[in-house]
């Protein structure tokens, strides 16, 4: 296992465990006497300050502009403060329902870095991983993607090949309805490759780009830890996957096909081993499989249209 893959986990492990912490702790001190509050847990009880609470009005009687501004400025001058945070949480709402989705993720990592204590961390790394799947199926350029122009002969299927993403990805990111391109035309291609990491002990998958999560999935792996470990890669996928099952083969119609709606192999010694959909969404989360990663069908469809052929796949313990 190479060093960035080592970071990568490393870093996920941490911010699942800083959230428990923080959990933790504020539940800890919810069920302490308010006469010992700690200051800590007094500044969340405080009410919004009077600019705060004029941001607000400006925004609901429709003055965004001065709202942005005010709440620019609170940030600014009151950094750290409860103020703050909930400054950069309306400003990231705004933006985000304005369509600013850039902007709207710059704030929510803020709160992540800078305002732990405050927020509802699950909550704000629920709003990022929108907001990487909106940027994702947009026009929107990012530092991970390009643009390119078509050139006469060119096929969705080869540009795709030449970039190393999926027709499905190049199609959603530009709203194209069906497969054709004509000459001239302008398309952002994903440049950036994707990679995935599945933790067994926390049956979680985390989709990256680099060394930026772009979202974590719930997973079921393995009874008895059989999930396999190591670094593998997608060797096929499949929509609508027949299950061989001990020498049956199981139709995708069939009520017993446990596969669900998609199927990515992974190259593992032992042939077999794949990420799959579920007939049984109450077992993600659980060790409940014979040994391959199971998600959500809507999670696994998702996945399906943005990982190619050869994205690096690495389970760990």
């Amino acid at each position: 296992m190479n060093k960035r893959i080592v970071r990568i986990a490393s870093i996920i492990a941490g911010v699942i465990l800083l959230s428990f912490l923080i959990r933790f702790v504020v539940v800890k001190l919810s069920n302490s006497d308010n006469t010992t509050q700690p200051k800590s847990l007094k500044i969340l009880n405080l009410r919004e300050s009077p600019k705060l609470k004029q941001a607000r009005e400006l925004l609901q009687s429709g003055e965004k502009s001065e709202a942005v501004t005010d709440l620019t400025k609170i940030i600014e001058t009151s950094s750290g403060s409860q103020d703050a945070y909930r400054s950069l949480l309306i400003l990231g709402d705004t933006y985000k329902n304005d369509g600013n989705l850039l902007l709207a993720k710059d704030a929510y990592l803020s709160i992540i870095n800078e305002y732990y204590q405050y927020c509802n961390y699950s909550d704000i790394q629920n709003k990022l991983s929108e907001l990487n799947l909106l940027v994702l199926f947009s026009k929107i350029s990012t530092q991970n993607s390009e643009i390119y122009i078509v050139a006469p002969g060119n096929s969705l299927a080869r540009i795709a090949k030449r970039y190393s993403t999926t027709v499905e990805l190049i199609k959603k990111a530009n709203g194209l309805k069906n497969d054709l391109i004509i000459p001239g035309m302008r398309l952002k291609v994903q440049k950036a490759p994707f990679s995935m990491i599945v933790d067994k002990s926390q049956n979680t998958l985390t989709l990256l780009i680099g060394d930026e999560v772009v979202k974590t999935y719930r997973v079921a792996t393995g009874k008895n830890n059989s999930t396999p470990v190591g670094s593998f890669k997608i060797k096929d996928k499949l929509i609508d996957p027949v299950w061989y099952n001990q020498g049956a083969v199981v139709s995708p119609e069939a009520s017993e096909n446990v596969l669900g709606t998609r199927w990515l192999g992974i190259t593992t010694d032992i042939p077999g081993y794949g990420i799959h959909g579920t007939t049984d969404p109450e077992s993600i989360g659980y060790q409940a499989t014979e040994g391959c990663v199971r998600l959500k069908n809507q999670d696994v469809e998702e996945l399906f249209d943005i990982v190619p052929v050869g994205t690096e796949v690495t389970i760990v313990d």
